[in-house]
């Protein structure tokens, strides 16, 4: 239906081409803040114009900006201007308008450091440039003044750029060396300042050659190399920081008095706080006013947005699309779900397995020995040429340069950053240092069944069977009852229409159900066993009446999403596959044949699977356990490397290497894909950079590589292991 002109406030407004965004406002003196509002119900051009037009007539409002596809306002303003006040003004005018935080959308905002980067980047090119073209005059015939005001020039063309643009690798190098210690800026910055030295010499003393455009060359080279590697690593996004830009750092908190916007990690227990459409849920909580729907798409991989309603438990992080809520803070801040799983991941991204730590010591032993190279270069040189310490200097300043560990130290990080960020956004968290590396050994994956392969919610499958005396007596019974059974038993009644019946002195009995006195007559649900009867091959309760007879009421648990297509793909891969569980024979026979694993155990107690899965690997067998309830913590800790969903308890969490964030099973074959890919391009990495020296090294030593050459080749091989790495994305 098309939207009528009179319901966009701008539409009437004067022609766009007489439109003016802003007053010509630059500031009072301070930095700029930067505001970003939501609009979710703009749709048009004049609403851009009438937007940016309004916004920029506010005190203190500096510049503002509307992005149409995004229905986004980006907002320059002096510090004590508060978006709330400008989203409430357009509200007031007609705009619907809400606060968002710009923390949450730093990923979209070009990164400082990599604008630093190329700033200095573009100073050195256009520097090279100009110097080359003097250059070219001396290498044409130039001679003694005019060669000499040329190398003046070039001079001090080249000197401040290098100072500027190289701070790069000279405030990392001075950093280490200060501390004692030797990184690859060391060399690197040692190489520029040697090639300026000898070219600002070599102008002094009258030379035919200056070495101003091969320093400058150098540096833009370096840099480049540095930019591409800081760009392709950047694609592989940390899923920390991905988790990270989730956070928000303030929120509405409703009190006595009215609303008040206060920081999070100010925010207690009990406090309740307004979440307005378009915004991110600040805290976990329970929705306490309101109804909506919760997109979960960023932290659970769902794609469908849910309702969310009075009593929903919402998350951190999550997006809050169609309506205000109201929500009872129960976590906030460093103690929020988002927070601990921000805290999780930058574990993983930053810890050292084996393999990094064999590249850190690498490269540490490669620091100093770089440095004896080319001292040993230069002094040999400096002897077979018989003092031409010209010569010797050029081929120590190409072999420091050319033989710099970068490639070596990104072998390791840039794998794993890719890797875990592919793995985030297939809906899996890694805990554990070492969990990619283990996970790519695993040949044998035990599945727990309830709660893991299934969704861990039964549904009662034969009440209709069942008189509405029994029902009555059931649910009375079942609504005294946490167990899991007894919830979707009393579930299931009240959503069949049964009233429960009146019972009296109702109390649990730990491990067997619950008891209670109706018109005489004891009534207890639970075990059969406590109730004095045989099981039947199916999940049950029983209910028995007085000395009456006892009646089951059976259970059939849904698969989880995904269940089958990751047995499937571990299958595939040729891994066995065990299903063990407490469950009675038929209802694990039952999921095993549902999802096509043929060896399965049944009535299994806690230590039982722990001792499987310890045997198993006695065996020489990694064993990969899939598990989510605290009977599976043992068998978790046993294993090789363990995965338990997001629903599982804490305690098992804990235990685990991974964490499914999702509902769905089905990333767990490709996750052992990935996890056997990472560990081949480590060590493809590796193979890399030891060839890459094998061939350098010579090179540079016989004389062969100049101060430009051995810029590319080392920024070349950087380049390349990071390429390498990213084939993990596809």
């Amino acid at each position: 239906m098309a939207v009528p002109i009179s319901a966009c406030p701008a539409c009437d407004a004067a022609p766009l081409a007489e439109a003016q965004a802003g007053a010509g406002y630059r500031g009072n003196g301070q930095e700029a803040k930067r505001l970003i509002l939501s609009l979710p119900a703009i749709y048009c051009a004049a609403c851009i114009v009438g937007v940016e037009r309004g916004l920029s007539q506010q005190p203190g409002v500096r510049s503002a900006r509307v992005n149409l596809t995004l229905k986004r306002a980006t907002v320059e303003a002096d510090p004590d201007i508060e978006a709330q006040d400008l989203a409430d003004y357009l509200s007031g005018i007609g705009f619907e308008a809400y606060e968002l935080d710009s923390g949450m959308l730093s990923s979209t905002e070009t990164d400082k450091r990599g604008r630093d980067l190329l700033m200095r980047l573009g100073v050195a090119f256009f520097a090279m440039m100009n110097v080359m073209l003097l250059s070219v005059a001396v290498w044409s015939g130039a001679t003694d003044a005019t060669r000499d005001l040329f190398h003046w020039i070039s001079a001090g063309i080249a000197i401040p750029t290098i100072a500027f643009s190289a701070q790069v690798f000279f405030k990392s190098a001075w950093g280490a060396l200060r501390v004692g210690r030797l990184n690859m800026d060391v060399p690197i910055s040692l190489a520029i300042l040697l090639a300026v030295a000898m070219s600002i010499y070599e102008t002094m003393q009258h030379g035919h050659h200056a070495y101003f455009d091969a320093a400058l060359s150098l540096t833009f080279f370096l840099l480049g190399g540095r930019y591409l590697d800081y760009r392709t690593r950047s694609v592989a996004r940390s899923a920390a920081e991905e988790l990270s830009a989730l956070e928000v750092p303030r929120a509405h908190r409703l009190t006595d008095e009215g609303e008040e916007v206060v920081p999070v990690n100010e925010l207690s227990i009990g406090d309740i706080v307004r979440v307005v459409p378009g915004a991110r849920v600040p805290v976990d909580g329970v929705v306490t006013a309101g109804e909506s729907e919760i997109d979960r798409s960023l932290l659970t991989g769902e794609s469908l947005p849910v309702v969310a309603g009075l009593d929903t438990v919402v998350m951190t992080g999550e997006v809050n699309l169609t309506g205000p809520l109201s929500v009872r803070v129960t976590a906030a801040g460093r103690d929020s779900t988002l927070h601990r799983m921000a805290d999780l991941v930058a574990i993983a991204e930053t810890a050292r397995n084996k393999y990094t730590s064999l590249a850190d010591k690498a490269a540490a032993v490669y620091a100093p020995v770089v440095h004896l190279l080319a001292l040993g270069a230069f002094l040999v040189w400096l002897w077979l040429t018989g003092g031409d310490w010209r010569l010797a200097m050029n081929i120590a300043v190409a072999t420091l340069i050319i033989t710099c560990p970068c490639a070596l130290g990104l072998a390791v990080p840039a794998v794993t950053t890719a890797a875990s960020g592919r793995l985030f956004k297939q809906g899996m968290l890694l805990k554990s240092a070492t969990a990619m590396e283990r996970l790519a050994e695993v040949d044998h994956v035990v599945f727990d069944k309830t709660g893991t392969l299934t969704e861990g919610k039964p549904e009662v499958d034969d009440l209709e069977r069942h008189s509405a005396r029994d029902l009555s007596i059931a649910l009375a019974l079942a609504e005294g009852s946490s167990h899991p059974l007894a919830q979707a038993l009393a579930q299931a009644a009240r959503g069949a229409g049964v009233s429960a019946a009146e019972v009296s002195q109702a109390r649990e009995m730990p491990g067997k159900g619950i008891q209670a006195d109706w018109q005489g007559k004891i009534v207890r649900l639970g075990r059969a066993e406590w109730l004095g009867a045989t099981a039947v091959d199916q999940t049950a309760t029983y209910l028995r009446v007085g000395d009456g007879s006892v009646l089951p009421f059976t259970f059939t648990d849904a698969l989880r999403d995904g269940a089958a297509e990751a047995v499937q793909a571990l299958q595939a891969q040729g891994m066995q596959v065990t299903l063990i569980s407490g469950d009675v024979p038929a209802a694990v026979a039952d999921i095993a044949g549902r999802v096509g694993i043929t060896d399965w155990q049944a009535d299994t107690l806690p230590e039982d699977k722990a001792s499987f899965v310890a045997g198993l690997g006695r065996a020489g067998h990694k064993v990969l356990m899939v598990g989510d309830g605290l009977n599976d913590t043992a068998a978790l800790a046993a294993a090789h490397v363990s995965i338990s969903p997001a629903s599982a308890l804490e305690a098992t969490r804990v235990v685990s290497d991974i964490v499914l964030l999702g509902r769905t099973l089905a990333p767990l074959g490709g996750s052992v894909a990935l996890a056997k890919s990472a560990t081949r391009r480590i060590k493809e990495n590796f193979a890399i950079a030891a060839g890459y020296n094998a061939i350098a090294i010579p090179i540079a030593l016989v004389g062969l590589a100049t101060p430009l050459a051995a810029a590319l080749a080392m920024s070349a091989s950087s380049v390349t292991v990071s390429l390498n790495a990213l084939r993990l994305r596809k």
